[in-house]
């Protein structure tokens, strides 16, 4: 049987947004309220946003709303569906502001997923609310009302970007928003957005071998491939099928490109494709950077045919084969720069050190004798 919580309320409208300001106690959010955690459904779409209870924050807070005076001032944030709805009070208000009463329905024979309001931020709260031995805890709420499950995610995204909160958990949420981010956020949604489609397409070499949120068994940090794909994005390849796009930037070129330089990795590197790092550098950070250097190498020699294919990525990164010392051996970077495959680390200066050694292979082994060759057909 559905009953109706009134709770008094301050509504506030910010532009064109409306938020409601209430104080309820926190042992009652769970009758109304439930955690929308992350997920993919079997077709791949993502779902939910949250991460999963960190069990001794919870304990921490918990400890704490059991001693002798705790206070939590921070509020949580709840967004509630089109079935909350305000009800203004008689009496004064200002041009921002309103008094009144939030009706929330209940129904205690509703599933999580059906309760109204999904808690975008204060879980950990909330949990340990739940699980201490106090009667009731009152908690303070910032609530909005919406049916878009983007405009939760975005908030969610806002309200947690600048804390401790996985990264990857907010990158892989960052395709599905839309509204204004923080600039280093708003700069990794292209990407992000692109690593998706790598994970997720089944026509992509790399399906499932990203290691993100909703796939922890992958075996290519989302990081690094991040990286790589900023870079392409900044000052190679990628950049050049961006511009001139404006703000409605087309993928599927990018994408394109993409599929035949990874599908071409896969064929030319085939013993040491999808071993983990700790086994194979080719997959480990360093490794996906530099191969994202040599993609763009390898489109500025075929600019002016337009963007390669695989064929031709296979054809340039054959020669490269017999130099690469992904898995064993000993990488020889010059006299007295030999080192060990497994000496490679992820960090900038053994970078800067891979990818110049690769590029300078590849002009010298590919790229020269290539022009050599065509400069002789031209004389004959």
């Amino acid at each position: 049987m559905i009953k109706t919580l009134r709770v008094p309320a301050i509504e506030v409208r910010q532009g064109k947004r409306t938020l409601y300001t209430l104080a309820i106690d926190g042992k009652t959010i769970a009758d109304v309220a439930t955690v929308s955690r992350i997920k993919r459904s079997e077709d791949g779409t993502l779902g939910g946003y949250q991460r999963p209870e960190v069990l001794s924050h919870i304990d921490e807070i918990r400890n704490y709303i059991e001693s002798e005076a705790p206070m939590i001032p921070n509020a949580v944030v709840v967004a509630f569906d089109s079935r909350v709805t305000f009800v203004a009070a008689k009496g004064p208000e200002t041009n921002y502001s309103r008094v009144g009463e939030l009706l929330i329905p209940i129904d205690p024979s509703w599933a999580p997923e059906e309760r109204p309001g999904f808690i975008v931020d204060g879980q950990q709260r909330l949990a340990a609310v739940r699980d201490a031995h106090v009667r009731s805890f009152p908690i303070c709420v910032s609530a909005f009302i919406t049916d878009d499950i983007c405009e939760q995610t975005e908030q969610f995204i806002l309200v947690n970007s600048t804390k401790p909160l996985p990264k990857g958990l907010l990158y892989e949420l960052l395709p599905g928003t839309e509204t204004a981010l923080p600039s280093l956020l708003a700069r990794r949604r292209l990407p992000a957005t692109i690593v998706t489609r790598l994970n997720r397409d089944d026509k992509s070499p790399l399906k499932d071998l990203i290691q993100t949120a909703t796939n922890p068994i992958g075996v290519i940090k989302d990081n690094s491939l991040l990286k790589m794909l900023e870079n392409s994005l900044s000052d190679g390849v990628l950049y050049r099928i961006r511009q001139g796009m404006g703000d409605d930037v087309d993928i599927e070129p990018m994408i394109g490109v993409l599929f035949s330089f990874w599908s071409a990795v896969h064929d030319v590197f085939k013993p040491e494709w999808a071993l983990p790092p700790k086994r194979c550098r080719l997959f480990h950070g360093a490794g996906v950077v530099c191969l994202g250097f040599l993609m763009d190498a390898i489109a500025d020699r075929y600019r002016s045919k337009g963007l390669p294919t695989k064929a031709q990525f296979v054809r340039d990164l054959s020669p490269l084969a017999q130099i690469c010392r992904w898995s064993e051996g000993h990488w020889d970077f010059g006299p007295g720069q030999q080192r060990k495959w497994n000496e490679i680390q992820n960090t900038s200066k053994d970078i800067q050190l891979l990818s110049n050694y690769l590029l300078v292979q590849y002009k010298g082994l590919v790229w020269n004798r290539s022009t050599s060759r065509e400069r002789q057909l031209n004389l004959t």
